[in-house]
């Protein structure tokens, strides 16, 4: 049993990610694959997270929620398949596996693992801060489900849209530099952004709700539905273009 939860993170979001990439180079309908992957994704980190850390309590998006967790002082809040419509698109590379701990109202550790990129983004070695441009912003949003405000957020900043699948791509493409900023309002939860967020916090990055509060997990109603991943450089100006935007 490894006692760094960093490295721990990383590695069963690593691992996790190769299972996918397996399953996926399988013919497979595209329902069944998405189905697949999320169920034999989470039972691979539900099973080695008893294993591992078997005090811990966990919250998933496939799993089954207990309460218990809510008392709990640890709770690892995973995703087995962020993206899991991307994932059953041929050629799609924005999908991801996310692995977050929470200790006492904080997250801790966390890792992204994005498997069809090649690349993982973790607490155990974060990645610097990108540097500010001065050319127009890139905003990264959700391809099916983008706030309508984020339209005249764009007119008014100057802003263009990037459209990608999971939150986890959308948070890389941020870490990267790839993007200035991830913003979404709407359908979200716990689970989306944990990872995410521990790994953007630990580059340095700017990451909280869309009106500036601070982003609270391992709540009862693990609905979370909006969030700002930014350079913490530019975290003002997009608030308040933000607030602009929404009236």
């Amino acid at each position: 049993m490894t006692s760094d939860d960093h490295a721990l993170a990383r590695d069963l979001a690593a691992e996790a990610g190769r299972r996918l990439l397996a399953l996926r180079a399988r013919p497979a309908h595209a329902d069944d694959l998405r189905k697949a992957g999320d169920r034999r994704s989470h039972e691979f980190l539900a099973a080695e997270l008893a294993r591992e850390r078997p005090d811990d309590a966990v919250l998933s998006e496939e799993g089954r929620d207990d309460p218990a967790r809510l008392s709990s002082d640890r709770v690892w809040i995973v995703d087995p398949l962020d993206g899991t419509r991307e994932f059953g698109e041929p050629g799609r590379t924005d999908w991801a596996v996310h692995v977050a701990l929470w200790e006492r109202g904080v997250l801790t550790a966390g890792a992204v693992a994005l498997p069809a990129q090649g690349d993982m983004l973790s607490t155990a070695e974060p990645p610097p801060p990108p540097l500010v441009t001065h050319r127009p912003l890139r905003v990264v949003v959700s391809r099916t489900r983008p706030p309508a405000f984020l339209q005249r957020l764009s007119a008014a900043a100057g802003a263009t849209l990037v459209p990608l699948g999971s939150a986890g791509a959308k948070a890389a493409a941020v870490l990267r530099g790839q993007a200035d900023a991830y913003v979404h309002d709407g359908g979200q939860y716990e689970w989306d952004s944990a990872a995410p967020v521990a790994v953007a916090l630990a580059a340095g990055l700017h990451a909280s709700r869309i009106d500036g509060s601070e982003l609270v997990y391992n709540q009862a109603d693990p609905l979370l539905p909006d969030i700002l991943i930014c350079q913490a450089a530019l975290a003002s100006v997009l608030l308040e273009a933000i607030r602009l935007a929404r009236g």
